[in-house]
């Protein structure tokens, strides 16, 4: 009965099946809204904007050195 074409079967568990809303928010950990994936708020996602813009999530690097500059 596999081969029945208007039979559905469901795609096997993994990664890329999970559900959009199976995700909680980043920043207080609620379930993430539809409208504002993946924050469950506009308040959530502006709180993130704001630690973007004020430098509090920093990709690690390289130091500068003052000296090195031409």
């Amino acid at each position: 009965m596999a081969d029945d074409p208007g039979k559905h079967v469901p795609a096997a568990p993994g990664p890329r099946n999970k559900s959009p809303t199976a995700k909680s928010c980043p920043i207080c950990g609620k379930p993430a809204s539809h409208a504002t994936r993946p924050f469950c708020s506009a308040r959530c996602r502006s709180v993130d904007l704001n630690r973007w813009l004020s430098g509090s999530y920093v990709v690690p690097g390289a130091p500068d050195d003052a000296d090195d500059v031409e």
